[in-house]
């Protein structure tokens, strides 16, 4: 009898003879980059530095293809939306202490969104390890502590033996439901040394499956097909498994009303009936998710922005699906199913009974237009024609990144993606200077759409220097630029709070000077042109900018 675990894959008479006589010249920098090829791997992302030489040097030797970023953190930008329109681990490549240091608030973004980035650094020399003060350049007492409370997993490794196996188990990490970014370290002298190992081959490393358990869809179910009121809030982690067909199966059998998440823009489709849309920072989507009897939450913790600034209160029972095991319950009381979004709501699929509503898609068209009334009354038209026009312009397809900026608040609300996975943001985490960087790692991702990402001018000035890798690598990202003399939003929040705003206003460059001295075209654009300057721009190859002076307000909290 033969059994499963019995069965060793045997090499070819070619296999043994080239592990035997592995080709000279190699070292561990090679090993890194032959199991990322193995891995499946195509493409890599980073910026050299003297520990890491190895790596890099080997890169020449391999078929990976590299795109360099000027700053680290920038490069983990690109990473992260690389890893999350590709659903793909995203190498990342960098040097020891700053360059390590200088991904944090990157690889603390990725965490927060679930993004798939595989962040390999060096070290110093073996010799420096252990917490002594050796004086080693870039010397870190202990550099992955740093890390350790960000990533979702930390290897080092000690000796180039190691290399397959620790990239391998980190890869299958950062692709096991939730996604998310890892860390592996490297010292240099195991980079830089000679090898005779045999040249790395495939490697399976596959994510783990999580399965929902039974028993709980189950219970899952009978609520749901026995509700009054059911609602839905889907979350990012429906785009991330690619459950959006699912989730619109199961609110059309159930009649339940859907409204995503800013992180779960594109799980349902916008002008669908049941669909409430995005508008989580309004009182009216706030009043009727308290009113359903039971509330399917999937893919989302519920926190801050999904909540409405914590005044959500739900009043009716909660089914929360999550993969991630520290969100379930975190915020409220719920029925709490660990598990990976696609397979929980193909389990519902499978047992929920179909339910008559004849009311519901008319209690959507109320909140609706409750919502567009509030909003009307405040007289803000020149946001919504931004919004207006970038949609226009934007090919369906076609993805955009936006920046920590008022025009990416409102396109949380307002804007509607058409597709999954096509809208994304820092609003993970929260940070500065995400758009410009992500959008270049997109558009590596997929050379033949062109990619929109959207700043603010104080924004904007955390990426400039990326203008040299779009020009580098000639990437197909028209980048706006809305142009308000400083930071709009946190300009608006302290006026708001204090009366007066204190350290919001920005000296800044001629914007489309700037970019014209990369040599990428610049123009400036205004409300009555913007949709016909991007479509131009979406339409012309390579990079590109649009400057957009203006100042732009926020729709008025509800949460306050």
């Amino acid at each position: 009898m033969t059994h499963d675990h019995d069965l060793v894959l045997r090499p070819t008479e070619a296999q043994t003879a080239a592990a035997l006589d592995p080709p000279p010249g190699r070292n561990g920098g090679d090993l890194v980059v032959e199991t990322l090829t193995g891995l499946g791997a195509t493409t890599v992302f980073g910026l050299p530095g003297q520990h890491a030489l190895g790596m890099f040097d080997a890169l020449r030797r391999s078929s990976l293809s590299y795109v360099g970023l000027r700053v680290e953190n920038n490069a983990g930008f690109a990473a992260d939306a690389y890893g999350r329109i590709t659903g793909e681990a995203a190498p990342l490549l960098l040097s020891t202490g700053p360059g390590a240091l200088t991904s944090l608030a990157a690889l603390q973004e990725a965490a927060a969104a679930s993004a798939p980035v595989l962040a390999i650094s060096s070290q110093v020399p073996s010799a420096g390890l252990g917490g002594g003060r050796h004086g080693y350049l870039h010397e870190l007492r202990d550099q992955k502590a740093s890390f350790r409370d960000i990533v979702k997993s930390v290897h080092t490794v000690r000796t180039a033996s190691q290399i397959p196996s620790a990239i391998a188990e980190a890869w299958e990490s950062a692709l096991t439901a939730p996604h998310g970014p890892v860390w592996i370290e490297i010292s240099q002298d195991v980079l830089l040394a000679e090898t005779t190992l045999p040249v790395v081959t495939a490697i399976d490393a596959a994510p783990h499956d999580l399965p929902p358990r039974p028993e709980l869809t189950a219970v899952a179910a009978h609520l749901l097909s026995t509700a009054a009121r059911p609602a839905i809030i889907a979350g990012g982690g429906v785009v991330r498994s690619d459950a959006s067909g699912k989730l619109l199966a199961l609110a059309e059998r159930l009649n339940a009303p859907v409204v995503t998440t800013f992180g779960g823009k594109g799980a349902f489709p916008w002008t669908h009936p049941l669909s409430l849309q995005s508008w989580m920072e309004d009182r009216h989507t706030t009043d009727f998710l308290e009113d359903a009897d039971v509330l399917l939450v999937v893919g989302s913790g519920l926190g801050e922005l999904s909540s409405n600034y914590h005044t959500f209160a739900p009043r009716g029972r909660i089914v929360q699906i999550d993969a991630d095991l520290g969100k379930l319950e975190s915020n409220h009381p719920a029925l709490g199913i660990h598990a990976d979004a696609r397979l929980a709501l193909s389990a519902l699929l499978e047992t929920v009974e179909d339910r008559e509503d004849e009311q519901a898609r008319e209690r959507v068209s109320t909140v609706l237009e409750k919502v567009r009334a509030r909003i009307a009354s405040q007289d803000l038209p020149l946001e919504q024609r931004l919004l207006a026009s970038i949609r226009e312009a934007l090919p369906d397809t076609s993805p955009s990144f936006w920046d920590m900026t008022i025009l990416a608040y409102w396109a949380w609300s307002a804007f509607d993606p058409r597709h999954p996975n096509t809208m994304h943001s820092a609003q993970g985490a929260g940070g500065l200077g995400y758009g410009f960087p992500a959008a270049l790692g997109a558009a590596a991702a997929d050379r033949t759409r062109p990619v929109l990402a959207v700043s603010g001018d104080g924004g904007a000035m955390y990426s400039i220097a990326e203008l040299a890798t779009a020009r580098q690598h000639d990437l197909p990202v028209t980048w706006l630029i809305v142009d308000d003399g400083g930071y709009g939003i946190l300009r608006e929040y302290m006026t708001g709070a204090f009366d007066e705003a204190t350290g919001t206003e920005l000296a800044r460059p001629d914007f489309v000077a700037l970019a014209e001295s990369f040599g990428v075209p610049a123009h400036r654009t205004a409300p009555e042109t913007l949709a016909e300057d991007l479509a131009k721009s979406f339409s012309t190859p390579g990079p590109s900018v649009l400057v957009l002076p203006a100042l732009l307000r926020m729709f008025a909290p509800t949460h306050l």
